[in-house]
């Protein structure tokens, strides 16, 4: 069964009439859609895409199964057109990607019924297909090259933003489309930072340089940190390394189908916490990745869903110690049906430049 059948069977199941889908990531995963402008109409036996004059040749290829439909005017009246031929009394939209003024207008245009849903495109994503896990895995291959890369690239003098940008550009000239998020390059005291994006600081000889990156290739996403000294490191920065590195891998070996969130995050936060550095350790342990860098489900102290086949989750401890410096290392991985892969595949040793 294909993945819009397989969609328009969770809506019968639902006893959704019709599902009007606007969010750039869910109208994506839906249709296939990679422009910038249209909307899906679901049914549970029909299925619409609605854009204009610009984009109809490529949603015609790309949204497969679907009738495409080209709107003149507000593209609300279109999809009223398409509501009333198809006898829709009630629809349901995504409530937290709608603003206010879209709400009005979608009250003063249809005639049906609106209800609002919830997370329920985002769970059908949060299991991932065969085809979407060779386009993350792609991700993943182009993120590893660019650590290898890097770790020769990177010397004592170099500002954290020539790092980021070679980052950046390597990724880009082996095939990534973009970087998932900002790049994280935190050296030095900056180190300490979880969210250092890179800045201006100079990297010195002793440093640990945080190195946090990953890179979009067809729409889904790769997430990755190593962590690298340059000279020889402080020895509590070595402390916490290896306290972190441990950390990552028990949650390795304890990942499987059925450890909910919670689990898996105390896994991480109990063994850093038994060498006093609870506090240090202030982020969840990890999140899904897919056609968003942060998606579920979540491996955090207030995650009670347990994991099963086909999510792709984050593991990625870490210690933080202000005045000082920090440690995170990061893997994405594949939760299989006996346990799961590690799709990052850079070395984790504490690597000395």
């Amino acid at each position: 069964m294909d993945k819009l059948s397989k969609i328009q069977g969770s809506l019968q199941k639902a006893n959704y009439q019709a599902v009007l889908v606007t969010s750039e990531y869910n109208r994506r995963y839906v249709s296939g859609f990679t422009g910038t402008s249209g909307v899906a109409l679901l049914l549970p036996d029909k299925a619409y895409f609605i854009t204009d004059f610009r984009y109809t040749e490529q949603a015609a290829k790309q949204a497969v199964g679907y009738e495409i439909v080209k709107h003149t005017g507000p593209i609300f009246e279109t999809v009223n057109e398409l509501l009333k031929k198809n006898g829709v009394t009630t629809l349901h939209f995504e409530e937290s990607y709608v603003t206010v003024a879209e709400f009005k207008s979608m009250q003063q245009t249809f005639q049906a019924e609106l209800a609002p849903i919830q997370g329920f495109f985002e769970t059908m994503r949060e299991v991932k297909t065969e085809a979407e896990m060779r386009e993350i895995r792609t991700a993943c291959e182009i993120a590893d090259a660019a650590f290898s890369h890097i770790i020769k690239f990177m010397k004592v003098g170099m500002k954290e933003i020539e790092v980021s940008n070679e980052l950046e550009f390597f990724m880009r000239r082996n095939g990534a489309t973009s970087s998932s998020f900002d790049t994280i390059v935190a050296s030095g005291l900056r180190s300490a930072l979880p969210h250092g994006v890179a800045s201006d600081k100079v990297i010195e000889e002793g440093d640990f340089v945080t190195m946090d990156y990953g890179c979009y290739y067809n729409g889904y996403c790769s997430d990755m940190t190593r962590t690298v000294a340059m000279g020889e490191p402080d020895s509590k920065l070595k402390e916490i390394y290896q306290i972190t590195l441990d950390a990552q891998l028990k949650v390795i070996e304890a990942l499987k189908p059925g450890i909910t969130g919670i689990e898996a995050d105390k896994i991480a936060r109990d063994h850093i916490a038994s060498y006093g550095y609870g506090e240090a350790f202030g982020h969840s342990l990890g999140h899904g990745i897919g056609l968003e860098i942060h998606e579920g489900p979540n491996l955090s102290m207030k995650s009670e869903k347990a994991l099963v086949p086909g999510n792709v989750v984050t593991d990625e401890p870490g210690i933080y110690l202000p005045e000082i410096g920090g440690v995170r290392i990061e893997d994405d991985l594949l939760i299989t049906e006996t346990g799961n892969e590690v799709l990052i595949h850079s070395p984790k040793e504490l690597i000395i430049l």
